[in-house]
């Protein structure tokens, strides 16, 4: 028995290019939706209870983060993958904490696209829970910074991060490959977590972040090799 597939992403060429290459390589396979948006999103999966949703994590009305750890709650058998442009261990972390099966690049190969579908649809996962603490390492690892920044997702922090560098929000939208609006409801969101008005404010925060980091980075002991 073919395993079902509802497939959400803001553009429709995406969509269809994912469509076609699981229809290609997956025989097992049948997608039985689309959307575009969180609130697409929602009707469609009510409506096919899908073993698999492949989730864009970025959308024009919200997250596939919080998009994914909604439809864990209210689909258990429906398991969620992930696609994003720029994979990063903030990103993956928040993957696993929302319950997500896989957190894949959108450069992945169709063929291991196809394949994680398969292991999903079997009740597999890539993001076991005891991931999650060495996860949280790398995570931490990194220079203490703000808590607030840790509440955003990982493309809500692209966005701030570029508003530390004095970018417009078309330029970020050019950067990132969005609409300015999509772009001005990212920056939105992110002040009310920062808990901050202007955005003058985020950026000196993003510009001091950035140079704590740099200055990390120098102090940093170079790596040693064994070349003579």
């Amino acid at each position: 028995m073919a395993h079902t597939v509802v497939i959400v992403d803001d553009h429709e060429v995406v969509r269809q290019g994912l469509r076609r290459a699981l229809e290609r390589v997956a025989t097992d396979c049948e997608v039985v939706g689309e959307a575009g948006t969180v609130a697409e999103a929602r009707t469609v999966v009510a409506a096919t209870d899908p073993d698999v949703a492949i989730l864009d994590v970025v959308l024009p009305d919200g997250d596939g983060i919080q998009l994914c750890r909604e439809l864990r709650a209210s689909h258990p058998n429906t398991a969620c993958l992930l696609l994003t442009s720029f994979p990063d261990p903030r990103g993956l972390l928040s993957a696993a904490l929302a319950g997500a099966g896989a957190y894949l690049g959108k450069d992945s190969r169709a063929a291991d696209l196809a394949e994680t579908v398969a292991l999903l649809a079997k009740g597999g996962t890539l993001l076991p829970p005891d991931t999650v603490p060495e996860l949280l390492d790398k995570v931490t690892g990194t220079v203490d910074e703000d808590p607030r920044v840790a509440t955003l997702t990982d493309q809500e922090r692209r966005v701030f991060e570029l508003i530390g560098q004095g970018l417009s929000n078309r330029q970020i939208a050019e950067r990132l490959f969005l609409a300015e609006r999509t772009v001005k409801n990212y920056t939105t969101r992110l002040l009310d977590k920062l808990q901050m008005e202007r955005r003058t404010e985020a950026a000196a925060l993003a510009a001091r972040l950035a140079e704590r980091r740099a200055q990390s980075s120098a102090r940093q002991p170079p790596s040693t090799s064994n070349t003579p």
